[in-house]
C-alpha cells in the first residue's frame, strides 16, 4: 500500500492538472463562441454566392473554363486542414488517418500532401508524399492565428495556380466540418476541378442583366468562389478545433475530479488504518509494560 505522503502528492498533482484542464476548457469555450459566429455568418453568404454562380454559369460549358476542366486523374494534391496544437481529442488524428487511408486505397495515383497546421507537418514530415512544389513553399504556421479571409487568399491562389499549370489533376481538401461543440464531421471535399451541379437552382428563373457579359462575369466569379470555399472550410476547421478541445478538456476535468475523489477516499482509508495501527501498538505496549 502506498504511504500517505505518496497519496498526498498524487492528490496535489491531480488538482494541478484539474486547474489546467478547466482553464483550457474556458479559453476554448471563449474562442469557440467567436469561431462559431464566424462560420454561421459565413455559410449563408457562401450558399448564396454559389447559387448565383450556378445560375450565371448554367449555359457555360465546363470545358470553357480552365478551373472546370476534368482531367485524367494521375496526380492528386490532398490539403490537410488541422491545428497547430494538440489536446483536442481525435480532431487532428481523424484528418491524418483519413489521408493515409486514401493514399493506401489508391496505389495507382500519385498523391501529394499539403499540410496546413503544425500537427499535419509533424505527422507527414517523414513522408515521401509531402508537396515539394515552390508554389507551397512553407505555409505560414500562423495562418490559424487571427484567421481571416485575407490569409486564405494566397493559399487559394497557390492551389488554383498549381491546377491550371497542370501540376495536379485534382485537389481535395480534408477537414473537420463544424456541427456543434461536441460533434465534428470529417469531410473530404473536391476543391478543383470545380464541380458543377446538374440541378437547377431555386432562383434559376431569375433574369439577370449582365454587364459586361455572362462569360466575363463567370471568369471573375469562379476564382472568387474558390477562395470563399477554401475560407469556409478553414472557418469550419477552426471552429471544430475549439469545439473538440473544449469537449476534450471538459472530459479531462471530469476525470480529474473523479480521480481526486477516489484518491481522497483511498487516503482517508489509509490514514484511518495507520491511526488504528498506532493505537494497537500503543495498547500492546501498555499491556506489555503492565504485564
Amino acid at each position: 500500500m502506498a504511504n500517505l505522503k505518496e497519496i498526498r502528492t498524487r492528490i496535489t498533482s491531480v488538482e494541478g492538472t484539474m486547474q489546467i484542464t478547466s482553464a483550457m476548457k474556458m479559453v476554448s469555450a471563449s474562442k469557440l463562441k467567436r469561431a462559431q459566429n464566424a462560420i454561421v455568418q459565413m455559410r449563408p453568404f457562401a450558399e448564396k454566392f454559389n447559387e448565383i454562380l450556378s445560375n450565371v454559369s448554367s449555359t457555360l460549358e465546363s470545358t470553357d473554363h480552365a478551373l472546370m476542366q476534368n482531367k485524367e486523374v494521375k496526380k492528386v494534391l490532398l490539403v490537410a486542414l488541422v491545428s497547430n496544437r494538440g489536446l483536442c481529442g481525435g480532431f487532428n488524428s481523424a484528418v491524418i488517418k483519413r489521408i493515409k487511408n486514401v493514399i493506401a486505397e489508391n496505389p495507382d495515383i500519385n498523391y501529394a500532401i499539403l499540410p496546413v497546421g503544425k500537427k499535419a507537418i509533424d505527422a507527414f514530415k517523414n513522408s515521401n508524399n509531402i508537396s515539394e512544389s515552390q508554389h507551397f513553399a512553407e505555409i505560414n504556421p500562423t495562418i490559424w492565428d487571427d484567421l481571416n479571409y485575407q490569409k486564405a487568399i494566397p493559399l487559394a491562389e497557390s492551389l488554383i495556380g498549381s491546377f491550371v499549370s497542370g501540376e495536379y489533376d485534382q485537389i481535395t481538401i480534408v477537414y473537420n466540418s463544424f456541427k456543434n461543440a461536441a460533434v465534428q464531421d470529417l469531410k473530404e471535399e473536391q476543391f478543383l476541378p470545380l464541380l458543377t451541379s446538374n440541378k437547377k437552382a431555386k432562383s434559376a428563373s431569375i433574369d439577370y442583366i449582365f454587364e459586361p457579359g455572362r462569360e466575363e462575369i463567370v471568369v471573375d466569379l469562379i476564382p472568387n468562389s474558390l477562395k470563399i470555399k477554401l475560407y469556409e472550410a478553414m472557418l469550419d476547421s477552426f471552429a471544430s478545433e475549439h469545439g473538440a478541445r473544449m469537449t476534450a478538456m471538459h472530459k479531462a476535468t471530469d476525470n480529474a475530479i473523479e480521480m481526486k475523489k477516489e484518491l481522497t477516499l483511498f487516503y482517508n482509508k489509509a490514514r484511518q488504518a495507520a491511526i488504528t495501527n498506532e493505537i494497537l501498538e500503543i495498547v500492546a505496549g501498555a499491556e506489555a509494560l503492565g504485564g
